[in-house]
């Protein structure tokens, strides 16, 4: 999940009607929480595994390894190496019916995990052409292991079963570790479907989900937009190099680059319609000189653009380049500006959702919320622009720890309350079965 920097991706205060508006379990669901339960203990082993020996985007191969080999002695068909790395089980019920296809992304991020875990990584990486350490600080881990439970669960229940189940394990949800964006080149999601992954078999729907600092085991969600779009920003300014004493002699980048990331602000405090939707814009980089005193030729910024809204986002990336051109000119100095669109936000289908209710409060044992709009952005948004999609969040803070305090993901201290991934695999399991049979009512009828 790639996150702005300027606020959490937060999960909402805001809770929803509990289990009084579900209705009662039914026996599958009832098979599916004594199965789920049967294989906590091999899905903490799992997530154990996995997060001691994270790999970064487009090199999960032993990662992909372990979960081909699962879903081969779970008896599914397999595919591999679709988007380099990516795995795909197929689940056939003796039913036919509708297929559903649940996701679940493999990657680790460029960071260093602290010493306190016995299962902490060690483990090195080469990303964009550097030697880094490698952490699954964002619950990748997490993701791969519920799905491999949740695999296995349905996989013991295909005899009832009515329609298929996609098991779409996916690399380099948090970007390539061998190319830059801007190159061109496609990965992880995109990859993965410009790679065929929905012309041989296309579900008829989509299901994913995300931990995050929460409440244990509470589960949130939203409809209509979840998490951001995001856009790559890339501003180069261009001036005349001189001696610092002499500054006149000069066009000076620096100055004229403070100016342009103020006038960036205003893009969206004075041009952008914040009643329509939310928009951030943030500056993360700037480097540029050699020397205390000289006035150098080129400033370099990067960034990135958020938003929720198709017409916002539109505007606001215009808006940017006339800004920072025009700011630039009136020093004399000339701005490049390059926004390279990343992904698209998620957008979870309301009938969709409204369906899942029920099934996520019964899952959760009634634990739920509604999801605040989420600063980090995701390439599921590229499964659910093809499909009906729903994406739902899985708090993960111990109980007597405050999620507001918690450390957020991409951060060292991330944690994950294991306690709360059974609940996952158990709500990831249900809303299959559940939409499954909602496929097989319409056919009898």
């Amino acid at each position: 999940m790639r996150i702005s920097r300027l606020f959490p991706a937060a999960l909402a205060a805001v809770i929803l009607s509990h289990t009084a508006h579900a209705a009662e379990p039914s026996a599958s669901e009832q098979q599916v929480r004594k199965r789920a339960a049967a294989v906590e203990p091999q899905l903490i082993k799992w997530r154990r595994d996995i997060h001691q020996h994270p790999e970064l985007g487009n090199q999960e191969t032993r990662t992909a390894k372990l979960v081909a080999d699962h879903l081969r002695q779970l008896g599914l068909e397999v595919r591999t190496g679709i988007g380099i790395t990516g795995v795909v089980g197929i689940l056939k019920g003796a039913k036919p019916g509708k297929t559903v296809a649940l996701r679940a992304d493999m990657d680790a991020l460029p960071v260093k995990e602290p010493a306190g875990l016995p299962f902490a990584s060690k483990a090195k990486g080469n990303y964009q052409g550097r030697e880094v350490d490698v952490m699954h600080a964002c619950g990748h881990d997490t993701h791969t292991a519920m799905l491999m439970a949740t695999a296995t669960v349905l996989a013991g229940m295909r005899d009832s079963l009515a329609g298929t189940v996609m098991f779409i394990f996916q690399p380099a949800e948090e970007g390539s570790s061998t190319f830059l964006p801007g190159t061109g080149k496609a990965w992880g999601a995109k990859l993965m479907l410009d790679e065929g992954l929905f012309k041989q078999l296309k579900p008829d729907a989509v299901l994913a989900m995300h931990v995050m600092p929460g409440r244990s085991g509470e589960i949130s969600w939203r409809t209509g937009p979840i998490t951001a779009a995001s856009d790559s920003l890339d501003i180069s300014i261009t001036g005349k190099q001189g001696h610092g004493g002499m500054p006149w002699n000069t066009v000076d980048p620096i100055v004229t680059s403070a100016l342009v990331i103020n006038g960036l602000q205003t893009v969206v405090s004075r041009q952008a319609n914040l009643t329509e939707s939310p928009v951030v814009v943030t500056v993360g980089t700037i480097n540029g000189g050699t020397g205390p005193n000289i006035v150098p030729e080129t400033v370099n910024m990067t960034g990135t653009i958020r938003s929720y809204g198709k017409k916002v986002r539109g505007d606001v990336v215009e808006n940017i380049k006339t800004s920072a051109q025009n700011i630039a000119a009136s020093t004399g100095a000339e701005a490049k500006v390059t926004i390279v669109p990343m992904y698209d936000a998620v957008d979870n289908q309301k009938a969709l959702a409204d369906s899942m209710r029920p099934v996520l409060e019964r899952a959760a044992d009634g634990k739920v919320s509604q999801a605040l709009l989420s600063g980090a952005s995701e390439d599921f948004s590229f499964f659910s622009e093809q499909v009906p999609g729903l994406y739902v969040f899985l708090g993960i803070t111990p109980d007597g720890q405050d999620p507001a305090k918690a450390a957020p993901n991409h951060n060292p201290k991330f944690f994950v309350d294991e306690k709360a991934l059974v609940v996952g695999v158990r709500a990831m399991s249900m809303m299959a079965l559940s939409y499954l049979a909602s496929g097989a009512q319409v056919a009898a009828k």
